[in-house]
């Protein structure tokens, strides 16, 4: 199937700029199992890559311009001038790749131009990071292309910054570390604060069991206000503590830090949740280095709850996919991404899959919302060339 893609994605640059491209590259959107909005609290977090991905035809320039071009939005080429970029100043997709150019000169790295086509299968808005796709594959191209040498994790830093910077939209590391780093069969527990990785066996098909995607088609921005408000507050309740981060906080010493807060009931919600989604990521990690896969079930659900009701960045849509998923029999079930909309993981026996997706459909229609988007989320290798 990559090949295919490959030569499509191809053949579409050479009729966009006259010429075959030096590369094809992809990368993956997410799931997040476990660990929500802890990544910029320097938590830990547990992704693993999606088989859909943004696909990127890459060719060098040499005389400081870059043309982007993408088959899933209307349009034509955009031809922009590096020296031109600067942070907030695009509020198109093209924030997205020409950020990540920016990023890489700003950093020292003599990219002189490129010529990008894209087409990507991550859905946009489902909260399964669609835009850290997009950076990352093109960072990846043009890493190759280039020589620079970078490394994944270096590549996902370059893409953060691009994302805060240039974009404006104040995300952690965990998307970028995902799409650049994570492997076939495994799920990435990241510690965000130093990046150190490890890759947790995470082959659900072999022990008769499926995760199910629930895109609830509810849209969601990281780039409007209440994400934002979310990271503030966390950064608040780490001041009052007087730690750097809320990672810092021992999941033992919870009830005296949140005692030591007062009445700042919502910074002490929010506080809340980061520490105790931290010690369910451990929790996860444990249960299925040693085995117990079908026990992270009730882990997820907690963590749906947490963000529910201490976070509140759920909505009607994914508290009914969690209600109704768990009602038809799944394993556990919560909300994953940054909120708001986009969508909810499914844990189930593969026997039940289709009971349950029947039970979150009909639920659906009944309650008047759009039809959901219901598919299987196998763990699949994160950027790589494909030719």
């Amino acid at each position: 199937m990559s090949e295919a893609v490959a030569e499509t994605v191809a053949a579409r640059f050479g009729e966009l700029y006259g010429a075959e491209p030096e590369g094809v590259w992809a990368a993956p959107g997410r799931v997040n199992l476990i660990g929500e909005h802890t990544d910029y609290n320097d938590g830990f977090v547990m992704p693993f890559a999606l088989p859909h991905t943004a696909v990127a035809a890459v060719a060098r320039r040499a005389d400081g311009v870059l043309r982007l071009h993408s088959e899933d939005v209307e349009g034509g080429v955009t031809e922009l001038r590096l020296d031109d970029l600067s942070p907030e100043s695009d509020k198109n997709w093209t924030a997205y790749p020409a950020g990540v150019v920016w990023a890489l000169r700003e950093a020292g790295h003599a990219v002189t131009g490129a010529d990008i086509h894209l087409a990507s299968t991550v859905p946009s808005g489902a909260g399964l990071s669609s835009s850290a796709a997009l950076e990352v594959v093109v960072a990846l191209a043009l890493n190759d292309l280039f020589s620079l040498g970078l490394r994944g994790w270096q590549l996902a830093r370059l893409c953060q910054r691009a994302e805060n910077v240039y974009v404006g939209a104040p995300v952690g590391i965990m998307d970028q570390t995902a799409s650049a780093c994570c492997e076939t069969g495994h799920a990435l527990f990241l510690d965000t604060r130093d990046l150190s990785q490890k890759q947790i066996p995470f082959d659900l098909a072999v022990e008769g069991m499926r995760l199910l995607v629930v895109d609830t088609q509810v849209k969601h921005s990281h780039s409007e206000g209440e994400y934002g408000k979310r990271r503030a507050g966390c950064e608040k309740g780490a001041d009052l503590l007087g730690v750097n981060a809320l990672r810092d906080v021992p999941y033992a010493g919870l009830d005296t830090a949140l005692a030591r807060l007062g009445d700042e009931e919502e910074v002490r919600r929010l506080v809340r949740h980061i520490v105790t989604e931290n010690e369910r990521v451990e929790r996860v990690v444990s249960l299925l280095e040693s085995g117990e896969t079908r026990a992270i079930g009730p882990v997820l659900v907690e963590g749906h709850a947490s963000l529910r009701d201490d976070f509140r960045i759920s909505c009607p849509e994914l508290d009914l996919v969690v209600d109704t998923a768990l009602a038809a029999g799944a394993l556990g079930s919560r909300m994953t991404g940054g909120g708001f909309g986009g969508s909810a993981i499914v844990l189930a026996e593969e026997p039940d899959v289709d009971a349950i997706t029947k039970a979150v459909t009909e639920a659906f229609a009944a309650a008047g919302f759009t039809t959901p988007r219901v598919f299987e989320a196998v763990p699949s290798p994160g950027a790589r060339r494909l030719r």
